[in-house]
């Protein structure tokens, strides 16, 4: 059993934040009493403790957020690393990066879940309702929703109380929303709304059948890609900005790729996927089959490698297609951006006459990583998983690690293998 002494207005945040695991670690240890009344009371004071702890993650959060040390890093946004290397839901992630966004516009919130007079619960619930309230309104909102909140309504109620506050805002501003339909309709229905924003912009929801979602992915992917090396847009913006060359004619043709076997397409049961995973019953393979703009990708018995030979500098469309079916997603661990948009990756690098063009020396990443990978090759470490496909994973920048002082998340949460080296590549 470790001891723990702080002198606590002497003690650095570091050293706080240490004894604090320390702390959580023999906690967690530990069973919990026979008594019921007695693991009540500690469940209060421990979710009471917990919420103060919340206040310093947001504020911890919101610096990294703020100073962009999460792309340093090797992670393209402050929520892919809370999900990747926190491994927080994507929801809870979210959430917690919405108040430390917020926070600053929220003093009395701030303040209260700083003093332990607001649950996070409740912070994180006016934060949400906050996000696209310009200032005037946002300082307006916090009132009325404490307001709420000291009359003893739920966090539940406080965010539809959240919610009508924008409705009531946008009835003020004659922009109001129509009544939400979502639960009037079913899955096999492709439907969209739009709301027009205080700025005269529009908010846009939606949900598209599995069928829609692949013509979708077919136009609007190759669109999406990042520009070039100065293209500092995320993958967000780029999907926006396909989608506005797409409406405004700019935009002909589409491709979107179906993997199954012949016998699908002939009357078979056996289910297609697209290349992100998602699976397509066999009938509605067969009708995506027949429809303009999209193929169908057989694949026969594993997946030939093609060779293009050592003067290509880039993949066929053909490898493309056969690339997609083997990453989902991109090869770097954590990053959920879907393989369909991602650029194809010398593993080793390119250089004429040493870097063949071949399928089993090549991978996918999405454009960030691409670049983020060789600009900084000492981060990426990779390997090869059981089916032969290449994993990247990142690691902390060289002065991190050599200041590590071996604080950090629970296992190897994150952490690649230590006995795996990194490769080296010609940029």
């Amino acid at each position: 059993m470790q001891s723990v002494t702080v002198e606590l207005e002497a003690a650095s945040t570091m050293e706080l934040v240490n004894a604090l695991s320390t702390i959580a670690t023999e906690l967690a240890s530990r069973e919990a009493p026979e008594s019921p009344a007695a693991c009540l009371e500690l469940t209060e004071t421990l979710v009471a403790a917990s919420d103060l702890q919340e206040s310093a993650l947001a504020g911890f959060i919101g610096r990294v957020d703020a100073c962009g040390e999460q792309a340093r890093r090797g992670y393209p946004s402050t929520q892919a690393w809370l999900r990747s290397r926190l491994g927080m839901r994507d929801n809870r992630a979210k959430e917690r990066l919405t108040l430390a966004r917020q926070r600053h516009r929220l003093p009395q919130v701030a303040e209260r879940l700083a003093a332990g007079d607001l649950s996070y619960g409740y912070a994180a619930t006016v934060a949400d309702s906050v996000a696209r309230l310009d200032n005037t309104d946002c300082a307006e909102a916090e009132t009325i929703l404490l307001g709420f909140v000291d009359q003893g309504f739920s966090a539940g109620k406080v965010g539809a109380f959240g919610r009508r506050i924008r409705d009531l805002i946008a009835e003020r501003d004659d922009t109001e929303e129509a009544p939400d339909e979502d639960t009037k309709r079913g899955y096999d229905k492709s439907w969209i709304t739009t709301t027009r924003s205080l700025d005269g912009g529009r908010y846009v929801k939606g949900w598209l059948n599995p069928e829609d979602a692949a013509i979708w992915d077919g136009t609007l992917a190759p669109l999406a890609k990042p520009a070039g090396p100065d293209d500092r847009r995320d993958l967000s913006e780029r999907t926006a900005a396909a989608l506005s060359s797409v409406l405004s004619g700019g935009h002909k043709a589409s491709k979107v790729t179906v993997i199954c076997d012949l016998e699908t397409l002939t009357g078979g049961n056996a289910p297609a996927r697209l290349t992100d995973g998602t699976p397509i019953p066999a009938a509605q393979a067969r009708r995506i089959a027949l429809s303009a703009g999209v193929s169908p990708l057989l694949l026969g018995r594993g997946n030939t490698p093609l060779y293009l030979g050592y003067r290509e500098r880039f993949a066929s469309a053909a490898q493309r297609q056969v690339l997609e079916t083997l990453y989902s997603s991109c090869a770097v661990r954590g990053c959920e951006v879907p393989g369909t948009l991602c650029e194809v990756d010398h593993v080793h690098g390119w250089a004429l006459g040493r870097s063949p063009t071949d399928i089993d020396q090549l991978a996918l990443t999405c454009g960030w990583h691409n670049r983020f990978k060789h600009s900084r090759p000492d981060q990426i470490q990779i390997t090869k998983d059981r089916d032969g496909r290449y994993v990247y994973r990142l690691l902390p920048p060289p002065d991190a690690r050599r200041s590590a002082t071996g604080a950090g998340p629970p296992g190897n949460i994150g952490r690649p293998p230590p006995d795996t080296p990194a490769l080296d590549w010609a940029a």
